[in-house]
């Protein structure tokens, strides 16, 4: 009898150790460290209080991976890990590979229970009640890092949302939730005639404030602390909501439309940007995978397009539209117009 080809369990098997791998090359400094200058093991492992065989075995690894290349027993880094893994990079993750490697990686380990519950897992893993964000916040350091590492995935994402329709109609763009202004950025440099406004928390706006001031766009962007649930939401003909309905409950999620919606003006849009399930929900990977996630560490989870369209109908948008944008988020935009 011909067994089947195991490799999609033998891969599975493994690959937590392939990213637990990256995770600590990065927390151990690897990366920055080569950026500065090639290097062997034992002067890296010197560097860095670390033991020489064991390192050069994570090296070895690394290369296997193809975040790194050795020649003549010399390290330095390859491209995708110069560019996504050096701390200092414009377009790093390593802010989000530490997010992954200190909080999603211990909360994984409790998805069984999860399951079981079906609910968020952080009194079970960290042993406190408030969201994870609030504690992975508890210091600026922190927060500045996962959203440097959010950053860098705006940055490879938003500007495809931005061009996923038309939105050369709209005069003014209020991104709710807006983190370092990723969105906004890519729709104003990509709209002349657009003008925009990232709104958030005290903490991301600051951060906002200065990825603006580097844009091309920087006259027509600004940036207004709030909280889109309670505070008054500026005026806007279009406002953009990315990765934030993913966050939260149905009833949250209704309650924040509404709010955009009777502040929209007649002809005004709502743009979402968010990894939208395959109608049967199976696929894309990236999708399904973030759902599991969204479990454990939220209230959300994501959801078909059908989903979304009949959540924003329900609130009384109309004219809903879903576009592929080929990145790892898509575009949804609906209108508010009369019945």
């Amino acid at each position: 009898m011909l067994l089947p080809d195991p490799s999609p369990v033998t891969d599975l098997i493994e690959a937590f150790r392939r990213s637990k791998i990256m995770f600590a090359a990065v927390t151990l400094g690897v990366f920055d460290r080569l950026h500065d200058a090639p290097a062997r093991a034992t002067d890296l492992a010197s560097a860095g209080g670390a033991n020489a065989d064991a390192l050069e075995r994570l090296l070895d690894a690394c290369c296997m991976l193809g975040l790194l290349e050795k020649a003549g027993g010399v390290y330095r880094n390859a491209a995708v890990a110069e560019t996504y893994l050096v701390s200092t990079s414009p377009n790093t993750l390593t802010g989000y590979v530490q997010y992954s490697d200190s909080m999603l990686y211990p909360i994984w380990g409790n998805l069984v229970n999860g399951i079981r519950e079906g609910s968020h897992q952080w009194k079970t893993t960290f042993g406190f009640d408030a969201p994870i964000f609030s504690h992975f916040f508890r210091t600026e350091e922190a927060m500045r890092s996962f959203l440097l590492g959010m950053h860098g995935f705006g940055q490879l994402t938003s500007p495809r949302v931005a061009a996923a329709f038309d939105l050369s109609r709209f005069r003014r763009m209020v991104d709710l939730g807006g983190a370092t202004g990723h969105l906004t950025i890519a729709a104003c440099e990509h709209y002349p005639g657009l003008r925009g406004v990232v709104f958030d928390l005290a903490g991301p706006a600051q951060m906002a404030r200065e990825k603006a001031a580097l844009s091309a766009a920087r006259d027509r962007i600004e940036v207004v602390e709030g909280d889109f649930f309670t505070d008054e939401l500026p005026e806007a003909d279009l406002f953009a909501l990315g990765r934030i309905l993913h966050d939260w409950s149905d009833d949250k999620i209704d309650r924040l439309l509404r709010r955009v919606f009777d502040r929209l003006p007649e002809g005004g849009g709502v743009l979402l940007a968010e990894q939208i399930l395959n109608d049967d929900g199976v696929g894309p990977p990236w999708a399904n995978l973030q759902s599991v996630n969204m479990l454990l560490i939220t209230e959300g989870r994501e959801r078909t397009f059908d989903e979304y369209r009949r959540i924003l109908e329900r609130v009384g948008f109309s004219s809903v539209e879903g576009r592929k944008t080929g990145s790892t988020l898509d575009a949804i935009l609906a209108i508010k117009t009369s019945q």
